[in-house]
């Protein structure tokens, strides 16, 4: 149990370079275009120029150095709305003010672009592009959300969404027998347990995220499957409702070895309902979730 305790402590999540095509560096010009309209240009007073003191929860952009700290940075002024939609974003002016290279500037607003934030056009250059056009299933913005202004209503919306996804996923994975499998979830369950005696709060959590993640990719569904890194994501987030996820005790890790025992007897149904179980957000959470609300 220690050695996989330790292995999920020391673990480090793979993640590629990001770094564009030799070609791709001259998309955003680094000149102003002449005759684009700079009215409504966003103010970076205030705006706090070295990288370094950014804060790194977002996981998708760890371990990227300047370039990563800054799409987190812009990433979060953006959704946050410091920011607003269809506001020019001269990279001049941001490799000014945040002290970067041109080449930093221009692989992180591509990287902004296509998680739908921002739009580079011709003559128009580089702008924020509404919410209905942001990729609101990606990592990223989805901590960015759940720590910004709309904290309240991403962590709704990600419970709304385990809620609907998770049940079923039990469901079907409970015809998948594969001993492989359930014995990875029960070393969770263990795991888990194991961190609730030593109050190793992250332990539990990271193995609670892969208990769950596990649990969907196994499913057998591909769709689910694609849903997988968002309910990670989710788990992560903090301060949202209290479900059983939520809280290291005994109760919760019982409900996990439900979950278990329905898997490994196949009993899609009892599959399913323990997960809603544990999904049921308690009582005493002042907004109850998930609930029907009025249009």
């Amino acid at each position: 149990m220690s050695t996989l305790a330790h292995t999920m402590m020391t673990a480090a999540r793979s993640a590629d370079s990001g770094l564009a095509n030799p070609g791709e560096l001259d998309r955003y010009p680094y000149a102003e275009t002449p005759g684009v309209d700079r009215v409504g240009a966003p103010s970076w007073e205030g705006v706090e120029p070295e990288l370094g003191r950014v804060g790194r929860r977002t996981a998708g952009n760890r371990g990227r150095g300047l370039h990563g700290q800054l799409v987190q940075q812009l990433g979060q002024m953006i959704v946050s709305g410091d920011l607003g939609a269809d506001r020019p974003l001269v990279p001049e002016e941001i490799g000014q003010r945040f002290e970067v290279s041109r080449t930093v500037v221009r692989e992180s607003l591509r990287v902004l672009e296509a998680k739908g934030l921002v739009s580079a056009r011709p003559n128009v250059g580089t702008r924020v592009r509404p919410v209905s056009d942001w990729n609101l299933l990606d990592p990223d913005i989805i901590e960015w959300r759940a720590f910004g202004p709309q904290r309240d209503d991403q962590r709704r919306e990600l419970s709304e969404l385990r809620w609907t996804i998770e049940p079923l996923a039990a469901r079907l994975a409970a015809g998948h027998g594969r001993e492989d499998v359930q014995q990875r979830l029960s070393d969770m369950v263990g795991l888990m347990g194991h961190a609730m005696g030593q109050g190793d709060a992250l332990t539990f959590s990271r193995a609670d995220a892969e208990f769950h993640t596990l649990l969907i990719q196994v499913a057998g569904n591909r769709m689910l499957d694609h849903l997988s890194g968002i309910v990670s994501a989710a788990l992560h987030v903090s301060g949202g409702p209290v479900t059983g996820c939520d809280r290291p005790n005994d109760v919760s890790i019982a409900q996990h070895g439900r979950i278990v025992d329905a898997l490994a007897t196949g009993d899609g149904a009892a599959a399913e309902v323990a997960m809603r179980q544990l999904l049921t957000v308690h009582p005493e959470v002042e907004r109850v979730v998930p609930a029907p609300r009025e249009h």
